[in-house]
């Protein structure tokens, strides 16, 4: 018997992935995240994959009632109702750092086009201008200070890049490190005010959960250092975005690269848009061609296990037994 799969996501890679390493025996159902074919495609599926954590909710299990496994395309499930979950017994899992690589690669990215200011020299040698009067001071990440919070597979691997620029590295996270786990990626633990008095960049790779929501606000701003740079890859809410922007315009930072937001999107008045000392991207650092492939492969192994009753993977901690 053919079991469908139901698949919620808007980036075209993953579908097309999905529809091409669909395991045997399986259905996959490509459908708009509550629509009607959404609806109907549920009722007798056992497994809902897709960027979906913002449906889990009551209603989900209700539309469902068979499901076994909800599968997260993405690593962060801040949006989905767990205890809904709990009541329905349905396991949530993650992508399973699926996008590891790719938000790692994005947080280096982001320090180094602040570092460099590249988006100020693209916008002038792109309106015709050379160097004009002024030449941007830029910097090296070599032998600055790298200070990580949350070092989980992402904060990890953005450790071992930075090591590769010559960096020094520390970090905070709840869940300690044993001394040699710290030896073999290179990296020293601080608590957290010791960190942010002592990097010279921050890179944030936090879930969003109570404990972390404005973990960095006005008071862990006015600890940095002036030169200091924020970069966020994590969730928007991590950061008091208000306390942000005051450090931001009156100098208690340096610059902040930023891939995600308080609300998403963002509102266009948004006043973090008009600063020069900030570069913006969309929340893609996780979505690329590579890491779409690797998140669709991680959540049919996933599926597959659950069908030969087997436990998933990847369980998201609020729902491991």
């Amino acid at each position: 018997m053919t079991s469908t799969i139901v698949f919620v996501t808007d980036f075209p890679d993953a579908a097309t992935a999905a529809q091409e390493i669909t395991p045997s025996g399986f259905e996959l159902a490509v459908v708009a995240a509550r629509s009607q074919e959404y609806k109907d495609a549920l009722k007798d599926s056992s497994y809902l994959v897709g960027f979906v954590d913002s449906l889990v909710d009551d209603e989900l299990f209700e539309t469902g009632p068979n499901l076994k496994l909800i599968q997260l395309l993405s690593a962060g499930y801040d949006r989905a109702d767990i205890e809904a979950a709990r009541k329905a017994g349905v396991p949530i899992a993650n992508n399973g750092g699926a996008n590891s690589v790719a938000v790692s690669e994005h947080a280096v990215l982001l320090m180094l086009a602040v570092s460099r200011q590249l988006v100020r020299q693209h916008t002038s040698v792109a309106a015709g201008n050379w160097r004009g009067n002024e030449t941007p001071r830029v910097h090296e990440l070599r032998n600055k200070t790298l200070g990580i919070v949350g070092l989980g597979t992402i904060g990890k691997k953005t450790a071992r890049l930075a090591a590769a620029f010559g960096m020094n590295i520390i970090y905070y996270d709840i869940a300690r490190l044993a001394e040699h786990e710290e030896d073999a990626i290179g990296v020293r633990f601080r608590l957290l005010k010791e960190l942010l008095r002592e990097s010279d960049l921050i890179s944030l790779h936090t879930p969003l959960n109570d404990s972390t929501r404005h973990l960095i606000g006005a008071e862990e701003l006015s600890l940095m250092k002036e030169s200091a740079i924020l970069v966020n890859t994590a969730r928007g809410p991590v950061i008091d975005e208000a306390a942000l922007y005051d450090a931001l315009t009156e100098g208690k930072i340096l610059a902040a690269g930023l891939d995600v937001f308080d609300q998403e999107p963002p509102q266009p008045d948004n006043p973090l848009f008009k600063l020069d000392n900030v570069i913006l991207s969309a929340h893609l650092a996780g979505p690329t061609f590579e890491s779409n492939i690797a998140r669709v492969r991680n959540a049919f192994d996933n599926v597959q296990r659950v069908a030969r009753g087997e436990e998933p993977l990847w369980v998201i901690p609020e729902l491991e037994e």
